[in-house]
């Protein structure tokens, strides 16, 4: 068995759900070494998440913030944590909802999603700035 393992730094992006796929498998070439095998792509904050979703319609992650901002609204006086703006707390709650890892397949030195299916970098700040992922993939040649 082999293990690879790289950390990737994204660029600030604007609040929403951005497909992240490409730059995942740029920054491990070694993909294309297994016939089967898995990667985790895990992000390192806690105010962005990961998922897997639509990769075609750009709606769907229209409609993902806009279900998310009604979820876990701004501004709600019950909020304690608010240290770092209006959308700190909400930004830990819709992370907290969609994860901080994503595990897929990977087979025949490929990743093994459907379709449709895309990796999200979910950014619920503002202002996040620059994320950081630890991309990790195992498996047999």
């Amino acid at each position: 068995m082999k293990m690879y393992q790289q950390l990737l730094t994204l660029p600030q992006k604007r609040r929403g759900f951005h497909i992240i796929t490409t730059e995942v498998i740029h920054a491990l070439p070694q993909i294309s070494e297994f016939k089967t095998g898995i990667l985790q792509v895990f992000i390192q904050h806690t105010s962005a998440s990961l998922t897997i979703n639509e990769n075609a319609d750009p709606t769907v992650r229209k409609d993902f913030e806009m279900y998310f901002n009604k979820v876990a609204p701004e501004n709600d006086p019950e909020y304690q944590h608010d240290d770092e703006g209006p959308d700190d707390m909400p930004a830990h709650l819709k992370a907290a909802m969609l994860g901080s890892s994503v595990t897929i397949p990977i087979r025949n030195g490929r990743l093994a999603l459907g379709t449709w299916q895309g990796i999200y970098l979910c950014e619920h700040r503002n202002y996040g700035g620059n994320r950081s992922l630890v991309i990790t993939a195992w498996g047999e040649a």
